[in-house]
């Protein structure tokens, strides 16, 4: 008897963090780790990272209407040139176009989830990319290099911890460099001695995260160091110190 295949599931976003529909303005879409290879369905404990995150992005946004949404892939796996989760994420922004009508959307996403969103920023709902601790490949001559391009006339920020052994900092900031030849509006920070799940400053990135998506979203004045890092030239705008205590002065 011939085995029936495994049937794909689909994508989907989560539950919706903020206000009620009538009144959204603006929507952050959360995506989740995930690995290089695997067809099996996502584990629940990737969304865990994110969930601090979403609950002080829509508590500081509540006034302009902000909504988060974590995306729930159908696979975990990237799985070479099928980009799947890359494919989700923009699934998701024509999602949140079906639902919401015409608002700014920011992707952010971490480890694997940055990588997707830096693929999808190309979606035209999409006016901002946040990519924390991305998982990025090695750079091949044998393979196109990671596109860059789609970012032209978004805001992008990446974080990266500079002791992370999970995803290679390096690998970012190479990234940026050839994005930043793209598009002006690139910038990255560093955490120094902090590993890949940002814990030690885990109050300092999420504070700067926040500052970054109202700042693209809503229109409202960045801190000092996002303007410094957004206006300096290659490198320093793309090798930003994250100040321990960053965020303690912020009026959010």
């Amino acid at each position: 008897m011939q085995q029936q295949a495994t049937p794909v599931r689909e994508a989907r976003l989560g539950k919706a963090n903020g206000p009620v529909p009538g009144a959204v303005g603006g929507v952050v879409l959360l995506l989740p780790a995930g690995e290089e290879t695997s067809t099996r369905k996502p584990s629940p404990l990737t969304t865990a990272f994110l969930r601090p995150l979403a609950r002080r992005l829509t508590r500081c946004g509540r006034e302009e209407g902000l909504v988060t949404h974590v995306v729930h892939y159908r696979r975990r796996g990237w799985n070479g040139t099928q980009a799947e989760t890359a494919r989700d994420a923009g699934w998701a922004a024509d999602e949140v176009v079906r639902r919401y009508g015409d608002v700014p959307v920011c992707l952010a996403g971490v480890d694997m989830g940055g990588r997707a969103a830096l693929h999808a920023g190309g979606h035209t709902a999409v006016e901002s990319v946040l990519a924390l601790a991305p998982w990025l490949p090695e750079d091949d001559v044998a393979l196109a290099p990671e596109p860059v391009k789609q970012l032209a006339g978004r805001r992008v920020l990446i974080v990266h911890g500079t002791d992370d052994r999970r995803t290679d900092p390096e690998l970012s900031f190479r990234f940026a460099e050839r994005a930043k030849k793209a598009n002006r509006d690139v910038c990255r920070f560093e955490v120094h001695s902090d590993g890949h799940r940002l814990a030690q400053h885990r109050a300092e990135v999420t504070a700067l995260s926040v500052d970054f998506v109202l700042g693209t979203l809503f229109g409202h004045p960045f801190s000092r160091p996002l303007q410094d890092a957004l206006a300096a030239p290659p490198p320093l705008g793309l090798r930003m110190p994250l100040a321990a205590g960053f965020g303690e002065s912020l009026n959010r």
